[in-house]
């Protein structure tokens, strides 16, 4: 499913699997879109190459950037030279992410009985046009089937899927934390600073959001908000810490909050 009928295009980063070896360069087999292509020698890498089996060899998975594409004669030419360390692991990961979300779409053809062409013609296309396929498996796995059925795909299908992305898929997170220094010089302060923190928790809880506190040495305690993203752990953190410091304040102590990196 992951094979492409079409041809790559001119600039794209292609996985490829090395199938022979010459004295020239070597040929590759483009594993998204099932077609050979060229790697010649002066496109491997950029310092003088004594052996070319010391850069490439049979049977390895390589990341690699299209320059020229002849429909026609079926010709593509391939660079190995020019593909950045950082396109490299994005390709990569990219690559990984793929292949994964076409893992979930098998189980769950095969828990519904279906084959791979009917859910990916009754599902996975919609889902791949709308969100990307694994970013809309992430969705699902955030938001439940629903992110699904809105977009035409049969419930039983979308409840399927969204169960196996909340079981497979972990969410990315993010984490940011500061510290709160709180003093209360009252003959139960340290109970009152517990109350301030369980209050800020109770009264700041948006779904999907963890928080922790904990001990860094009296007075000072960290508060620390992972989230899905940098905005909301920042918005949820000063929250906490605010509330945090305006609990204590009331009670009759002081306290202050900075950020740490």
């Amino acid at each position: 499913m992951a094979v492409k009928s079409e041809w790559p295009e001119v600039g794209d980063l292609v996985i490829a699997t090395v199938k022979k070896v010459t004295d020239y360069g070597a040929y590759v087999w483009l594993d998204e879109y099932d077609k050979e292509g060229l790697l010649h020698i002066s496109e491997i890498s950029s310092s003088w190459i004594r052996n070319i089996r010391n850069f490439v060899r049979e049977g390895q998975k390589v990341i690699l950037k299209v320059l020229r594409v002849d429909e026609e004669k079926g010709h593509i030419d391939l660079s190995l030279r020019r593909v950045t360390k950082r396109e490299r692991i994005e390709k990569r990961m990219m690559w990984k992410r793929e292949r994964k979300a076409e893992a979930l779409l098998r189980s769950v053809a095969e828990k519904l009985g279906l084959s791979m062409d009917e859910i990916y013609k009754k599902a996975g296309s919609l889902i791949d046009k709308e969100y990307g396929l694994y970013g809309g498996l992430e969705k699902a796995a955030k938001e439940g089937a629903e992110a699904f059925t809105k977009i035409g795909v049969p419930k039983e299908i979308a409840v399927a899927l969204a169960e196996v992305a909340k079981e497979r898929i972990r969410l990315p997170y993010v984490k940011v934390k500061g510290i709160v220094e709180l003093r209360c010089m009252k003959p139960n302060g340290v109970n009152l600073i517990k109350e301030a923190f369980l209050k800020a928790e109770k009264s700041e809880k948006p779904k999907d959001v963890a928080i922790r506190f904990y001990v860094v040495s009296a007075p000072k305690y960290c508060v620390e908000v992972s989230a899905e993203n940098y905005k909301i752990a920042e918005k949820v953190l000063h929250n906490i810490a605010e509330n945090v410091v305006s609990n204590i304040k009331k009670a009759g102590g002081e306290g202050n909050f900075r950020r740490v990196r």
